[in-house]
């Protein structure tokens, strides 16, 4: 029998749904992985008693067998967490959780990083500037370039800019960007997802994919130079595609991602699609991680009306992606 993955569990902010989701997920023992929260495990003793489900916490090294059993590395909160409420005095706990499963995933301790939702304010509050989780994993792991995609199980749509005002997105869309992007696109879809020649579509920046160049030069003078280079090294790009066409129905099946220049370019159309379904992936990193498609959700948490259907995608997708790569 193959030895079980063991996969790093952060359920984020201790005000939000992410103990929720670990006291849920304890509740349905893998029978493939063994799930390591890292966490206060007296936050999420509280946070299941409050929720009225059973919740036995074991050591690091232990695997959960029956429901509501769960392997718990320990890491203390500064304050007790009431869910709902925000405090600066957690921000640091939530770093050091982090911070311990990156350390844990680069020591092949864990084979990946499944993570639950932080709040990016009430840490900024703290004192401690911070832009997101790919940005933090990136710089602890040391990965040069990282790639934000989202995913169903019909679509994946990466980014080749993130969280960016949209009067700065052209400027930063450079062909050193761009070309970077499509690697490590190409690479981890090839790697990580065992497709063998992924076939990417590429939106233009522009309506119409500028419309040759009536509506915007960025097609012409940067995204179709970038597209015939790697083309010309055997990339399978198609593009530059008009957005409003690029996810047309009938194309999805034919593509294994489509890359969107930007946000809100592509996300909301795959949230439309299958929000609470979707998983957040960062490629480009030395290890896997995948993470929920949702925020903290400050009024459901301890309400035990949070719901796991993303957080169940993102572990099985995590134990995909660690399959694929060997």
């Amino acid at each position: 029998m193959a030895k079980q993955a063991v996969l790093a569990f952060t359920p984020g902010d201790p005000a939000g749904i992410g103990p929720d989701l670990a006291v849920m997920l304890a509740q349905e023992p893998a029978a493939d992985a063994s799930i390591v929260a890292i966490a206060d495990p007296d936050m999420l003793a509280q946070r299941a008693a409050l929720l009225g489900l059973p919740f036995t916490p074991l050591g690091a090294g232990k695997t959960a067998k029956n429901p509501g059993e769960m392997a718990v590395l320990s890491v203390k909160t500064a304050a007790w967490a009431v869910p709902g409420q925000l405090d600066t005095a957690n921000a640091e706990y939530v770093l050091q959780t982090l911070h311990r499963a990156v350390d844990g995933c680069m020591s092949g301790e864990f084979a990946a990083l499944v993570t639950g939702p932080v709040h990016k304010g009430v840490i900024n509050e703290a004192g401690v500037p911070f832009t997101g989780h790919t940005e933090l994993l990136a710089k602890r792991s040391g990965a040069r370039q990282v790639v934000m995609m989202l995913a169903t199980r019909e679509l994946r749509v990466p980014l080749v800019t993130t969280h960016l005002p949209l009067r700065d997105v052209a400027d930063a869309i450079t062909p050193e960007l761009l070309e970077s992007v499509i690697r490590i696109l190409h690479d981890d879809l090839k790697n990580r997802f065992g497709l063998a020649s992924p076939r990417i579509d590429v939106c233009g920046l522009n309506p119409h994919a500028g419309e040759g160049g009536h509506l915007g030069m960025e097609e012409i003078k940067v995204i179709e130079p970038v597209l015939a280079k790697l083309r010309g090294e055997g990339i399978d790009l198609r593009g530059p595609l008009p957005a409003d066409t690029a996810f047309a129905q009938h194309r999805i099946p034919e593509s294994d991602a489509i890359l969107a220049m930007y946000h809100d370019q592509g996300l909301p159309v795959l949230k439309h699609a299958g929000f609470g379904r979707a998983v957040n992936i960062t490629l480009g990193l030395p290890f896997v991680r995948t993470s929920v498609d949702h925020g903290t959700a400050l009024d459901l948490a301890g309400t035990g009306r949070a719901d796991m259907g993303s957080l169940r995608e993102a572990v099985a997708t995590a134990l995909e992606m660690v399959r694929s790569q060997g």
